[in-house]
């Protein structure tokens, strides 16, 4: 009788153990496999990164710290299998950068966030109403120019980009295509200290006007709407680097625009991850949880702000990222499970 005690329970303990581990492969799936993300050499696109990094080894990958590489020597990366996959892929803003072989060794997968890399100019909404600002083309009435004139050159003032920048060569084109030069002075100065300073002159009560785009923490600091409105650029006149997205230039449903849908003058932008085939292939899970990733840009811009304001190490984001889970818990799981049954 003691022994087939004994034989029955080592039977139960088995299928125990057996069913436990059947679990266990299921929930996580990446065990086994190691992966090599990289990321974006600007920092905004950190928390993305560190996201998708925690969900993978949630399911069970290894992770290796990613690698922070430029645009063009990451799309020749991941088509080499170099680096499986980043979350920092910008598009059709980065389609000039992919190597020939793109398309047959990597892919574009989800949307990070779709059309949220945004770029254009803002003005202060109270002198929005006062003024009845619309476009860039009324910097060039007297009474404008003179209201964001800060240092008396008879110019208005606009907060822009450093040498070397895109978005200053964009700038410098609208300065010159809607003939804006005798009228609006470009900054391009330290954007940092640029924007810190047209924060201090908001706060005084004075006029701002500043380039600016998404995600970035400036539109946490200055809420579109409240604090700033989108203005239009007079009509949609392309660079020779826009021609063939100018469909992407106009956008609707702009939170905070003087107009529906609103002329921003600069190519709207899918943020989007983009991995390796091969690697898609042979990680289901993987590939399942970076089609359904995405984050609001309200969150997005709310972590950038923290950055910005010291919050930046490596331990900050990670903590970022616990409060992020926490916070969208259900969302979160929702993801995983979609991942872990892509694997069965």
């Amino acid at each position: 009788m003691m022994k087939k005690f004994v034989i029955s329970a080592a039977i139960a303990l088995l299928t125990v153990g057996g069913t436990a581990l059947t679990t266990s492969a299921a929930d996580m799936p990446g065990e086994g496999v190691t992966l090599n993300p990289a990321r974006a050499t600007w920092n905004t696109g950190f928390f993305q990164e560190a996201l998708i990094r925690r969900a993978m080894e949630t399911l069970g990958y290894t992770a290796n710290a990613p690698k922070d590489l430029t645009n063009p020597i990451f799309y020749k990366s991941v088509t080499l299998a170099d680096v499986d996959y980043w979350a920092n892929g910008w598009f059709p803003m980065h389609n000039a950068q992919l190597p020939k072989d793109f398309d047959e060794k990597a892919e574009k997968i989800g949307f990070v966030a779709k059309a949220g890399g945004m770029g254009g100019y803002l003005v202060s909404k109270r002198d929005v109403e006062k003024f009845d600002i619309k476009s860039l083309e009324d910097f060039k009435r007297d009474d404008v120019k003179k209201a964001f004139d800060s240092n008396g050159d008879g110019k208005a003032d606009l907060t822009a980009c450093p040498p070397g920048w895109g978005c200053e060569k964009v700038i410098d084109h609208h300065l010159n295509a809607y003939g804006l030069n005798d009228h609006i002075n470009a900054s391009k100065a330290s954007y940092e200290a640029g924007m810190a300073s047209a924060l201090g002159n908001y706060k005084d009560g004075k006029p701002v006007f500043f380039y600016t785009w998404t995600p970035n923490w400036t539109v946490y600091k200055f809420k579109p709407g409240e604090d700033v409105m989108w203005i239009n650029v007079p009509e949609i006149n392309a660079s020779d680097a826009q021609k063939g997205f100018e469909d992407r230039m106009e956008v609707s449903g702009v939170v905070g625009a003087v107009s529906d849908p609103v002329k921003l003058g600069f190519v709207a932008s899918d943020i989007r991850v983009v991995a390796n085939k091969e690697f898609l292939a042979a990680n289901p899970a993987a590939k399942r949880f970076f089609e359904v990733f995405t984050l609001p840009l309200a969150d997005i811009n709310a972590q950038n702000t923290r950055m910005n304001e010291g919050e930046k190490s490596e331990k900050d984001i990670e903590r970022h990222v616990d409060e992020w889970i926490a916070n969208n818990q259900e969302t979160w799981n929702g993801w995983l499970e979609e991942a872990r049954k892509a694997a069965m």
